[in-house]
């Protein structure tokens, strides 16, 4: 397994247990001693962005479930460095954050592919040293994040599709049950 960072999908094994995180992937953002964080890419909620925002009236943008952590944020990830200023590169070609007011602006004038940002209400994060122990009890797999998992699988395939991409033995994951008591 790559070790966590920036940049890099945490696959939840098929059977965590926690609720926050079944079946999920994590793009996670930093990885540090002192915390991680990041944010659930298959979990859409049904609100859009334009019912989150007043600012995005006319724009029903989808939202992701980033975590569970400070559900009263909105989060973005992107492929815009050169438009959108102040993003940080977590991946090749994936961008978080960045001045939201540009964001707001470029979105009003249709400057930005819809593909190619994607935002999140809440982020999932970790203390210090609870991702590391997570990944010595095998909660998680991991695999470089690529744009095309991030920005262009859709949402109820990002699990599999990871797990396909982290490949070998692996790949048979996807068909096991989520629970392998109830066989």
């Amino acid at each position: 397994m790559i070790d966590p960072g920036p940049g890099i999908l945490l696959i939840a094994d098929p059977f965590l247990k926690d609720p926050n995180f079944l079946r999920t992937v994590v793009l996670l953002c930093d990885h540090k001693e002192e915390g991680s964080f990041g944010f659930v890419l298959n979990k859409k909620i049904e609100q859009t962005l334009d019912e989150l925002l007043n600012n995005f009236d006319g724009f029903p943008l989808p939202v992701f479930y980033g975590g569970p952590v400070q559900t009263d944020t909105i989060h973005f990830v992107h492929q815009y460095p050169d438009l959108i200023p102040e993003a940080f590169k977590i991946g090749d070609g994936i961008y978080w954050g960045g001045n939201f007011e540009t964001v707001t602006a470029l979105i009003k004038n249709n400057s930005l592919d819809q593909k190619k940002i994607k935002f999140f209400i809440g982020y999932s994060g970790w203390s210090d040293g609870q991702l590391n122990d997570e990944m010595k009890e095998k909660s998680w797999l991991t695999v470089d994040a690529t744009k095309n998992l991030v920005f262009n699988t859709k949402d109820n395939e990002v699990w599999k599709r990871s797990l396909i991409h982290l490949g070998g033995d692996y790949e048979m994951m996807i068909n096991f049950p989520i629970d392998p008591q109830l066989n």
